[in-house]
């Protein structure tokens, strides 16, 4: 898996890995490869699902631990700190989410989907939003979900030595979140 992630870094894309390039990079002979992944897509699957469920579960565990006035902040660090230790794997994302491969195109966007899904459900704990309705619950969650992925891309995107960058985006995204739950707060099922 490593080995997958470091290639796509250098700059190769998910679509042109061949088997043999990515066991020669592990190490190991092409036969070898078999015993871990049935197929490259199953290599490229895993490595999505690996991606995912760490940060789902720490920001699952901040919504429920803490105040929602401090959720937001929390939510963020937790973010730009997960992406910074695991670069390769969100260059990765950010890189297969545009590629052809409809598979793994569609394994991200159901693991975005699984974020937004459990947001919604958080949202509804919170005083301020106990009666909204489930669309507007789940329309809230996109909204915030969608943010946090433009944070992700331009982590990505960021120069990988640039302390500065990523505060600087660590404050926007901050600011970004704010605004849209102030908004929240102005927003009627009526409209």
């Amino acid at each position: 898996m490593d080995a997958a992630l470091l290639r796509i870094e250098a700059g190769e894309n998910f679509d042109s890995l061949s088997l043999r390039s990515v066991a020669r990079a592990a190490g190991i002979v092409p036969n070898a490869f078999y015993r871990h992944f049935a197929s490259i897509d199953e290599l490229g699957l895993a490595l999505v699902e690996e991606s995912f469920r760490t940060l789902r579960a720490m920001l699952r565990e901040a919504r429920e631990h803490l105040p929602p006035e401090h959720v937001i902040r929390r939510s963020v660090e937790i973010l730009t700190n997960h992406v910074s230790e695991h670069r390769h794997h969100f260059i990765f994302v950010v890189r297969v989410g545009s590629t052809a491969n409809t598979v793994l195109r569609h394994a991200i966007r159901a693991e975005i989907r699984l974020f937004s899904s459990e947001l919604a459900t958080d949202l509804a704990r919170f005083p301020a939003l106990r009666d909204w309705t489930t669309e507007d619950l789940h329309t809230l969650a996109g909204l915030l979900v969608n943010t946090m992925i433009s944070i992700v891309g331009a982590m990505v995107d960021a120069p990988v030595v640039a302390p500065e960058a990523d505060a600087d985006i660590t404050r926007t995204a901050e600011k970004q979140l704010r605004m849209v739950m102030l908004g929240a707060g102005q927003w009627h099922s009526d409209h």
